[in-house]
C-alpha cells in the first residue's frame, strides 16, 4: 500500500461503519467534567457509559467515532511511556464501534477482520488475537467468522483480556488484535510482552458486567459491544513506519520543534522531540476542552505533563518557553477534525505560556540545587537520592517530586521517598500545630444517624424561607467532647448547609421556656451546629427555629448576582469563562475563572453594566426542581459546576432562559430586581491563569459606602487645613446620604458610588499636591542643611593636621536626618583632594560613620576607605565596609565614638 493520510484513515474507518448502518457521532470532550470517576476521557465508551448502565439511552443502536482521549492519571496512565518507546502517548484518538444491546461478538468479530484485511490490505500472516482465558465462544467465532491462522489465537487472563473502564462501572471480556512488524515473523510469545514491533492494534471489548465500589460484578440488563483503535498506531502499521512519531500526526509538530530549537530531528525511540510532541497535543486538547493546570486532581496532571515536556525541552539546550509556540501547529494539523481546538486556540496559547513563564524559574533554581546535591552524592554505592533533598526541593524550590523522582532515575539513582513522606508529615504537622488557635468545627462523620434517627426521616428545606420561624423538634443533640459545641438534628430543618459555595445559614433556636442556642454553622443538610455553654439535656423538644432572615436574604442576592456575573464574564470575555470556585457570603460574592490577562477598566465596566441591566429589568427568577439528569442537560446554554457530581435527578436556577440557566441547589432572590444594584470591588490574579472578581450588592453596597467614606476622611486628615476645610462639607453630605441610603434604590446607589469616586479622586489629586509641595520643601531645606555641613566639613579639613603632605581629618557633624547624611559624601572627597576623613554623625540614637580616601593614598599607601571603617566601627560596636575610596558604616556605642576617632587619627598617620 502506497502512503495514506492520517486524515484518509480516520475517514475510510467512519465510511466503513456508516455502510453498516453506525451512527457518525462527534468526540465528547476530553475532560468528562460530568463523571468525576474520570480524570480525563481515557475511552471513545465514555460518553456512553450512561446507556451501558442502563441509566440513559440513545435514538440509535449502532455508533462510531474518534474519540479525544488521555491516558495520563488514574487507573490507565502512559506518561512515564512516553518518549520511551515509539507507540505510548498521553493524548491519542482511539477509532471505535459500539453495538447498545444490537449486535454482539459475532459481528464485531467479522467486522473488525474485514476492515483490517479487505479494506486496508494488512497481511493476515501477520494479525494475531487473543481472547479472555474463559471465553470459549469468542475464541470460536475468530475461527467460524474469519480466515485467521487458528495458531495465531490465544488465551490470556484479567490483566490483558479483561477490560476495565475504572475501578467501578462497565467493564467485561475483550478480545484483541496485535500486529507482527517484526523483520522475520514472531512468535507466540512474543504476544502481550511489550514488544515495541509486536503491538495491540484494536481491541474488541464485550460489556456484560458493571463492577460496584466492592469490586464485584453484576450481569448489564443488555450486552453491549465497545471497540477502540488508536488512530496513531494504525497509520504506523498502515504507512510501515518503525514509529507513531514518524507519521503526519506527528512529524509537522517535530519539524516545529527542531526550527524553534535549532536541532534536527533523527527519527529516535527515546527522545525528547517525541516527548514534547505528544505532551502539546495533550495540552492543547485538554485545555481546550475546559481543563486548566493546577495543583488538584486533572489540573496537576496538566501541569505534570507540561513541567516535563519543558524540562525536555532543556535537554535540546532550549531554556526558553516553547510549547505555546508549538499550539498554531497543533491546531493546523487537527482543527478539521475538532475545530473547539481552533475556536480556543488563543486561550490555549495564554494558558500554557503563563505556565512556562512561572515554570522555568522554578526549573531553573531546582535543576541548579539538585546538581548540587547529585554532586554530592554521585559516587554513593547505595544510588539513593535523599529524601530530606527531595522534600527541599519540593518545599522551597516547588520543584515536583515526580520530576525528581525522573530526574534521579535519568542518573541511575531512586528517591528515599519513605524519607520524603516523613518530612511531608512534619511540615503538616507543623501547620496543624500553627492552627491550634482556629475554630475547628468537629468532622460531621464523628456522628452518624442511628437507625432510630433515620426512621424519624428528618426533612431539609433551606427554600422555603420564613421571617417568623418555624415551628420544629428537635431529635438528637451529640456533644463534642472538650468544647462548647452541640450537633443537633432537628426533624424539620429550615438552614441552609454549606454548599455550592454559598455559606451556610446562621441564626437561632428558642425553647418553650425562652433558653435559646446561636446555631454558628450547618453541615451535611442535618448537622446543626450550636454553642451551648451549660450542656443542657435537649433531646426531644419542642423549638422555633429562626434563619437570620437578614443574613440570609443577603446572601440571596449575592447568589443570583453571582449567576448574572457568570454569563455577564462569558459574553465579554469569552466563552472560554467557566466557573473555577466560588463563595457567596452575606458580605460579598467571589467568583474564580480561568482567564489570562488582568480585566480592563473598559471590561470591568461592561461586565458590571451587563449584570446591573439584568438587575433592572427585575426578571423572574425561577428554580425548575427535581428535574430528570437528562431533560435538565438538554436545556439550552445550561451551566454546570466544575467538579460537582450529580444525581438522576436536578434542580435547575434560570433568569431570563436565554440568558442565565445553571444547576444549582443554592437559595436565590424571587426576582433580579431584589438584588438592587452589583458592583466589582476588586480583580486580582489568584494563580496562573485563573482570576478572581469580588463585588457586592444590596446592603453590601452601602457598607462599600462607608468603607470608603472611612478611607476620606483619613485622606482629609492628613492634609493641612487650607486643603481639608473644603472638603468639610461634602464629607458631611456623604455622611448625611449614607444614614438615609436604601440598598433598593440601585439609580441613587450608583449616583452616590459615582459622587464618592469623584470626591476620592479629587482628594488624591490634592493629596498628591500637597506631598509634591511638602517634598519640595524638604529638598529645599535639605539643600540649606547641605551647605551648612559642607562649611562644617570643610573647616574640620581646613583645621586638621598634614602629614608628609596629605591631610587626615577625623570629627563629628551635626547631622539630624539619615537623608542629609547620605547626601554628604561627595562633598567630603572634593573637600579632601588628598588625605583621610573619617567623620561621625548621630541620628536616631544610632552612630553613623562615612569615610573617604583620595586616590593617590589607596595607589601609594594602600590604604582602603571600606577596610578603615570597618575596624572603627567595630570598635563601636558596630560593622560596614565599602569602595577603596569611599565607605559607610553604623555603630551603637555613642559614649566611645571621641576616642575612637582620636585613635583614627594617630592609626593613619603611622600608616603614612
Amino acid at each position: 500500500m502506497n502512503f495514506i493520510s492520517s486524515k484518509e484513515i480516520r475517514e475510510s474507518f467512519l465510511k466503513f461503519f456508516e455502510s453498516k448502518n453506525h451512527t457518525i457521532v462527534p468526540s465528547s470532550p476530553v475532560v468528562p467534567f460530568e463523571d468525576q470517576t474520570l480524570l480525563f476521557a481515557n475511552a471513545g465508551m465514555n460518553q456512553f457509559k450512561d446507556v451501558f448502565l442502563g441509566l440513559g439511552t440513545r435514538e440509535y443502536k449502532r455508533a462510531a467515532d474518534t474519540q479525544k482521549c488521555i491516558r495520563a492519571g488514574g487507573k490507565h496512565n502512559d506518561l512515564e511511556e512516553v518518549g520511551v518507546d515509539g507507540y505510548h502517548h498521553t493524548f491519542f484518538e482511539m477509532l471505535g464501534n459500539w453495538s447498545f444491546g444490537d449486535y454482539y461478538k459475532k459481528e464485531a468479530i467479522a467486522w473488525a477482520w474485514e476492515l483490517l484485511t479487505e479494506v486496508w490490505k494488512l497481511p493476515k500472516d501477520r494479525l494475531w488475537a487473543t481472547v479472555y482465558k474463559s471465553d470459549e465462544e469468542a475464541l470460536n467465532l475468530w475461527k467460524t467468522e474469519t480466515d485467521i491462522n487458528h495458531s495465531h489465537i490465544l488465551k490470556f487472563g484479567e490483566k490483558d483480556n479483561f477490560w476495565e473502564m475504572g475501578e467501578t462501572g462497565p467493564c467485561g471480556p475483550c478480545s484483541e488484535i496485535h500486529v507482527d512488524l517484526t523483520d522475520n515473523g514472531c512468535k507466540p510469545e512474543d504476544v502481550n510482552a511489550g514488544l515495541e514491533d509486536v503491538i495491540e492494534i484494536w481491541n474488541l471489548v464485550f460489556i456484560q458486567y458493571n463492577r460496584d465500589e466492592k469490586g464485584e460484578l453484576h450481569p448489564l440488563p443488555m450486552k453491549h459491544v465497545d471497540t477502540g483503535m488508536g488512530l496513531e498506531r494504525v497509520v504506523r502499521v498502515l504507512n510501515k513506519k518503525k514509529s507513531n512519531y514518524d507519521t503526519d500526526l506527528f512529524t509537522p509538530i517535530l519539524n516545529e520543534i527542531g526550527k524553534i530549537t535549532g536541532k534536527k530531528y533523527e527519527g529516535e525511540y527515546v527522545s525528547p522531540f517525541n516527548a514534547i510532541a505528544d505532551h502539546i497535543r495533550a495540552l492543547t486538547f485538554a485545555i481546550s476542552d475546559g481543563a486548566i493546570p493546577s495543583n488538584e486532581g486533572r489540573g496537576y496532571v496538566l501541569r505534570r505533563i507540561l513541567r516535563r515536556a519543558l524540562r525536555l525541552a532543556r535537554k535540546l539546550d532550549y531554556n526558553e518557553p516553547i510549547l505555546h509556540e508549538l499550539v498554531d501547529t497543533v491546531v493546523t494539523n487537527f482543527g478539521g477534525v475538532f475545530p473547539e481546538i481552533r475556536d480556543k486556540k488563543d486561550f490555549v496559547k495564554n494558558v500554557i505560556k503563563a505556565e512556562e513563564d512561572s515554570f522555568n524559574l522554578t526549573l531553573d533554581r531546582g535543576i541548579e540545587h539538585f546538581q548540587n546535591v547529585y554532586e554530592r552524592i554521585k559516587n554513593n554505592s547505595d544510588k539513593v537520592f535523599p529524601g530530606e533533598d527531595a522534600f527541599k526541593l519540593y518545599d522551597t524550590y516547588g520543584f515536583p517530586v515526580d520530576l525528581t523522582q525522573v530526574m534521579a532515575r535519568e542518573n541511575g539513582f531512586e528517591v528515599d521517598m519513605k524519607k520524603f513522606d516523613e518530612e511531608m508529615k512534619k511540615q503538616k504537622d507543623r501547620a496543624r500545630a500553627a492552627r491550634k488557635d482556629e475554630v475547628i468545627l468537629a468532622d460531621t462523620k464523628m456522628f452518624e444517624l442511628d437507625e432510630k434517627l433515620k426512621a424519624e426521616n428528618p426533612v431539609y428545606n433551606p427554600y422555603n424561607l420564613s421571617e417568623k420561624g418555624i415551628k420544629t423538634t428537635l431529635l438528637q443533640a451529640k456533644r463534642i467532647a472538650g468544647s462548647d459545641l452541640e450537633v443537633l438534628v432537628l426533624k424539620d430543618n429550615p438552614f441552609y448547609s454549606e454548599s455550592g459555595g454559598q455559606v451556610s445559614d446562621t441564626g437561632k433556636l428558642v425553647f418553650a421556656d425562652g433558653y435559646e442556642l446561636e446555631v454558628i454553622d450547618v453541615k451535611n443538610n442535618h448537622f446543626i451546629y450550636v454553642k451551648n455553654y451549660d450542656h443542657r439535656n435537649l433531646f426531644r423538644k419542642e423549638v422555633n427555629a429562626f434563619v437570620d432572615y437578614k443574613r440570609r436574604r443577603a446572601i440571596q442576592r449575592n447568589h443570583s448576582a453571582t449567576h448574572l456575573l457568570h454569563e455577564a464574564l462569558r459574553e465579554v470575555l469569552g466563552n472560554h469563562v467557566k466557573q473555577m470556585g466560588s463563595l457567596v457570603s452575606d458580605e460579598y460574592l467571589r467568583f474564580d475563572f480561568p482567564h489570562f490577562k488582568k480585566l480592563s477598566a473598559e471590561e470591568i465596566r461592561k461586565i458590571e453594566e451587563i449584570v446591573n441591566d439584568k438587575i433592572s429589568g427585575d426578571i423572574k427568577v425561577d428554580t425548575l426542581e427535581d428535574l430528570p439528569l437528562e431533560e435538565a442537560n438538554s436545556i439550552p446554554n445550561v451551566k454546570k459546576f466544575f467538579g460537582d457530581k450529580y444525581g438522576s435527578r436536578v434542580r435547575i436556577v434560570r433568569m431570563d432562559e436565554n440568558f442565565s440557566a445553571e444547576f444549582c441547589g443554592g437559595t436565590h432572590v424571587a426576582s433580579t430586581g431584589d438584588i438592587g444594584l452589583f458592583k466589582i470591588v476588586k480583580e486580582e490574579s489568584i494563580s496562573s491563569g485563573v482570576r478572581r472578581i469580588f463585588a457586592r450588592t444590596g446592603e453590601g453596597i452601602i457598607r462599600l459606602i462607608e468603607e470608603r467614606f472611612s478611607d476620606m476622611e483619613n485622606i482629609v486628615s492628613e492634609l493641612p487645613e487650607k486643603y481639608s476645610s473644603k472638603f468639610n462639607e461634602a464629607l458631611e453630605k456623604i455622611r448625611d446620604g449614607v444614614k438615609s441610603a436604601d440598598y433598593t434604590d440601585a439609580s441613587m446607589m450608583k449616583l452616590m458610588l459615582q459622587h464618592q469616586s469623584n470626591t476620592i479622586k479629587s482628594l488624591n489629586e490634592i493629596r498628591e499636591k500637597y506631598i509634591e509641595e511638602k517634598k519640595q520643601q524638604q529638598k529645599k531645606m535639605l539643600k540649606q542643611n547641605i551647605g551648612r555641613h559642607i562649611e562644617q566639613i570643610k573647616s574640620i579639613i581646613d583645621s586638621s593636621e598634614t602629614v608628609n603632605g596629605s591631610t587626615v581629618a577625623a570629627g563629628r557633624l551635626d547631622i539630624q536626618t539619615s537623608d542629609e547624611f547620605k547626601e554628604i559624601g561627595d562633598e567630603i572627597r572634593k573637600a579632601l583632594k588628598n588625605g583621610v576623613a573619617l567623620f561621625a554623625a548621630v541620628i536616631d540614637g544610632k552612630i553613623n560613620l562615612v569615610c573617604a580616601v583620595s586616590d593617590n593614598l589607596i595607589k601609594e599607601k594602600g590604604l582602603s576607605a571600606g577596610k578603615l571603617i570597618s575596624e572603627t566601627a567595630k570598635e563601636l560596636g558596630g560593622g560596614g565596609g565599602g569602595r577603596p575610596q569611599f565607605a559607610t558604616a553604623g555603630a551603637r556605642n555613642i559614649e566611645g565614638i571621641d576616642e575612637a576617632l582620636t585613635h583614627f587619627v594617630t592609626k593613619i598617620k603611622n600608616q603614612i
